[in-house]
């Protein structure tokens, strides 16, 4: 498949995770997102299988800490 492709811009995240596109900032500034890429210092694009990976790690199956 052509990597253009699967590149995909902070507005196609924000539709496909439900996430403003202000927050996948704050997500890149924190280290806490999915991974992304710089073309320029103003043009982000994120892997297609890098955001997956992301949403699939972010599965959980309860909330709050665990019960001992």
């Amino acid at each position: 498949m052509d990597i253009a492709q699967e590149l995909l811009n902070p507005m196609q995240v924000s539709k496909w995770t439900g996430l403003s596109r202000g927050a996948l900032a704050q997500l890149r500034y924190k280290g806490q997102g999915p991974a992304f890429i710089k073309l320029t210092p103003k043009t982000v694009r994120y892997l297609r299988a890098d955001v997956e990976r992301w949403i699939r790690a972010s599965v959980q199956y309860r909330t709050g800490e665990p019960v001992h």
